[in-house]
């Protein structure tokens, strides 16, 4: 006859046993439920820091040609832009021209890169600049403000590694032109893509986000109210360092050119001075030209400096 006491050891047992067994798996079944949560919780701007852009694969993009215009299509967007071939059979050497702000009141495919396109095909480089988003006959732009901006470096990466979609594009000898806010558009494509690819720099906007789109707010009809209420919500969830170029420069390996101007009235000069001396300061090879009475145009140094890029793409294009 079995004592009583062990019934009851039994029963303490079985439950012990149980308790350990629901310890072991509980984490196993949170997890299946936590994980996906954990993803579809994540902030919606997230994706663009900068480490998060150099994770993401920009393959997939795709370029259809239709007569001087050009449709990359990627991720179910699409965005127009205007393409400038040399004569002749290629494949052709290839400069990516990203434009600085323009009003979409008074937009236009080519806008900000025309004349400097012409000049650079003339002498074989075939160009493509794109509209972005929201612009020409491209797809609309995000509602969010910061997105559409974060986007634009996006739109970017899957051009410059869509080129070998194209025949007579020569995608091993590749190179950047950037006016502007399309300065900062190149050189967080450097930053994004570690790769020494040739780039000429415009007036470049060099200064640290948030403050780079802030300095430009009091010219807006509302006097910037908009854009500051968006960056102080984005600084409350988002740590501004994490989609500030600047923090990046370590990562451009690529030669670049700089071109500014001393009556330059959007970015001034003492920008671009440091921008020069933080990328000597990494080693990189830059080369800084400054013209006197020079406005954010180039002008009236605008041939001068069109040539000198022309010298650069060809010295540095032909060592690849």
């Amino acid at each position: 006859m079995i004592p009583k006491y062990w019934w009851i050891i039994s029963g303490l047992l079985i439950v012990a046993l149980g308790t350990l067994l629901v310890w072991w798996r509980w984490p196993r079944e949170i997890a299946k439920f936590v994980s996906p949560l954990a993803q579809v919780q994540e902030k919606p701007l997230e994706k663009y820091s900068f480490e998060r852009l150099r994770q993401k694969d920009y393959r997939g993009g795709n370029i259809v040609v239709d007569g001087d215009k050009f449709f990359l299509t990627y991720e179910g967007k699409r965005v127009s832009g205007q393409i400038n071939v040399p004569k002749g059979e290629g494949p052709f050497p290839v400069v990516i021209m990203l434009r600085g702000y323009v009003d979409k009141e008074i937009y236009e495919t080519g806008i900000g890169t025309r004349k400097a396109a012409v000049v650079l095909a003339k002498n074989g480089f075939m160009t493509l600049a794109p509209d972005f988003l929201g612009y020409g006959e491209s797809d609309p732009e995000s509602n969010d403000i910061l997105a559409a901006r974060f986007e634009k470096i996006v739109t970017a990466m899957y051009l410059l590694h869509a080129i070998n979609s194209l025949p007579y594009a020569n995608g091993h000898k590749l190179s950047l032109w950037g006016h502007s806010n399309g300065g900062q558009l190149a050189l967080s494509v450097l930053a994004i893509t570690g790769q020494a690819i040739p780039t000429v720099l415009w007036a470049p906007v060099s200064k640290p986000f948030p403050y780079s789109i802030l300095y430009y707010s009091d010219d807006l009809d509302d006097r910037g109210k908009m854009i500051r209420k968006a960056v102080a919500d984005f600084e409350t969830d988002y740590n501004a360092d994490d989609y500030s170029v600047t923090n990046y420069y370590t990562s451009i390996k690529a030669p670049i050119q700089i071109h500014q101007g001393t009556a330059d009235e959007a970015v001034p000069k003492v920008w671009s001075d440091q921008l020069a001396a933080d990328l000597k300061r990494g080693l990189i090879d830059v080369t800084y030209h400054v013209y006197t009475g020079a406005d954010h145009n180039m002008k009236p140094a605008w041939n001068k400096v069109v040539g000198r890029d022309v010298a650069f793409f060809d010295r540095n294009l032909n060592r690849l």
